[in-house]
């Protein structure tokens, strides 16, 4: 076994972050960059609306099965190579996405992007740990946090330059620089780090990646086969169950299981998972809400729509430079508190929103929610892992990863099918009003005039859709608000000495 090397004694630090930062911002892009250029992608491929969608779905369950393999592996080849692996498989299976000439090629290419790409993220807050002594945990977490909050966001506004400006293969062939100076990078200045000899849990992995994978299954297709009306999402649930269930008890009776179920009994990291659960589903429910807001209903283009958006992308920036030299200074659950106080605030005024208003705002809640969703990230990815023995933290950061993209998919479905639920609910209140007794009617509409008619159809489906945009904003408010409490479970106790300024219990 290869001895692990002294966080003071790493040499090329700075090289080093900057190089697996490239990596990881290259890779979280990816989940929401080619959203907006699935249109070009469907003529250009020929594919038809109900399968185009494949494109994303592909990657997300491929990444969602690959994550939790991450502590193994790096375990066994060393977190390096593993590193360097799969930056390489990820920006030349991107090179063959963007090179693809038929639906199957693209879905066939997304999927090795996925199982590439799912290590990245969990291996670069690994290694940022690592090379950090314990006083400078929150100044990395705070970097890390920056790559993994700001590329959701600036995502669906890259994606749609490049579709606009070029074409839509650009979205993947963007990652071709980035992912060689990462590679270059890495291999330059990156150290070797310790192998552990671990047996594989073939049935333990068999059976989380069954439920992952039906789970993601699921929440992708739903709203679009009318959830469980449908046999195939009633099969993928049972799937989900079967997998979740018996993966569970393996893991609670079995010996060396995949996942070591010992992870489990400390506080602050369980505390912390739901806590990134939660994360996850306003960061990127949020963001799937917006756009089609904003080009729907207020009739802004796509990259009006990007610009609109950008200021979270500053605000989560600034609280990332703020919260970071407060780490190891004021106690980790005072700045989680104001976080979540600053994110739900945004989202309270967020469902006082008016159907013609200006667009400072969208701005400024915008600003606001970033600022809170960042000053959350940095200290709970922090007290997080602080009491994790060094061993368990590429494992951990695999779960942490994992748990965040879920939450972000079960967000994301779960607002798409409130919203589009809300809006026929509201649609069949407000006609319910449309008929000729009305006095506010136009005399032409209630004389059954079918343009008339057309017209007040046009504005109750949009102010529908609006009341249900607001439902959903406030349903994100309650639920950041529920998970206030949680922070009585975290512990955490102050510790003098220079070596580590804070000590979780």
């Amino acid at each position: 076994m290869n001895a692990p090397a002294s966080p003071t004694a790493v040499p090329h630090r700075g090289l080093i972050t900057v190089s697996i930062m490239l990596a990881t911002i290259m890779q979280v892009l990816d989940t929401t960059i080619a959203n907006v250029a699935l249109p070009s992608m469907q003529g250009s491929l020929g594919a038809a609306q109900d399968t185009i969608t494949w494109v994303l779905t592909s990657y997300i369950v491929a990444a969602a099965i690959a994550t939790p393999i991450t502590g193994w592996i790096a375990d066994r080849i060393g977190i390096k190579r593993l590193f360097m692996t799969c930056v390489a498989g990820f920006t030349v299976a991107s090179m063959l996405c963007g090179l693809s000439g038929s639906l199957t090629q693209m879905v066939g290419f997304r999927i090795l992007q996925g199982l590439f790409g799912a290590a990245l993220v969990p291996l670069s807050q690994s290694v940022l740990l690592n090379i950090n002594p314990k006083e400078k945990h929150g100044q990395a977490m705070a970097m890390w946090g920056a790559g993994i909050m700001v590329g959701p966001i600036i995502g669906p506004t890259l994606g749609g330059w490049l579709t606009d400006a070029f074409n839509w293969r650009w979205v993947f062939f963007i990652n071709l620089p980035v992912g060689i100076i990462a590679f270059l990078g890495i291999g330059a200045f990156m150290p070797e780090g310790p192998l552990r000899e671990r047996k594989f849990d073939f049935f333990g992995f068999a059976f989380l990646s069954l439920g992952i994978g039906a789970l993601q299954m699921m929440l992708d297709r739903g709203e679009q086969l009318d959830w469980f009306s449908s046999p195939e999402i009633l099969i993928e649930l049972a799937l989900m169950a079967i997998g979740f269930w018996v993966f569970t008890i393996h893991m609670a009776t079995a010996k060396n299981t995949f996942i070591d179920p010992h992870i489990f009994k400390d506080r602050n990291f369980v505390t912390g998972l739901i806590f990134i659960f939660i994360i996850g589903i306003i960061l990127l429910a949020t963001m799937a809400l917006l756009p089609p807001m904003l080009q729907n209903l207020y009739g802004y283009p796509v990259v009006t729509t990007g610009m609109i958006l950008a200021p979270r992308g500053v605000g989560t920036m600034i609280a990332m430079i703020v919260v970071g030299r407060l780490m190891g200074k004021v106690d980790p659950r005072i700045l989680i508190l104001i976080g979540l106080g600053a994110t739900t605030w945004s989202l309270y005024e967020m469902t006082t929103w008016a159907p013609q208003m200006s667009a400072t705002p969208f701005m400024t809640t915008g600003i606001i929610q970033g600022f809170g969703l960042g000053f959350v990230f940095v200290p709970l990815s922090t007290i997080a892992f602080a009491t994790l023995p060094p061993h368990w933290r590429t494992d951990a950061a695999s779960l942490f990863s994992l748990v965040r993209n879920l939450g972000s998919s079960i967000g994301v479905s779960l607002v798409a099918t409130l919203l589009s639920q809300n809006t026929q609910i509201g649609h069949e209140v407000l006609a319910g009003h449309v008929t000729p007794f009305n006095p506010a009617m136009p005399a032409d509409a209630a004389a059954g005039n079918l343009e008339a008619l057309a017209k007040i159809n046009g504005v109750i489906t949009r102010d529908a859709a609006f009341i249900a945009y607001i439902d959903d904003f406030k349903l994100m408010m309650f639920v950041t608000l529920a998970t206030i409490p949680l922070l009585a479970f975290m512990r955490y106790k102050p510790q003098k000495g220079p070596a580590q300024h804070v000590a979780l219990e």
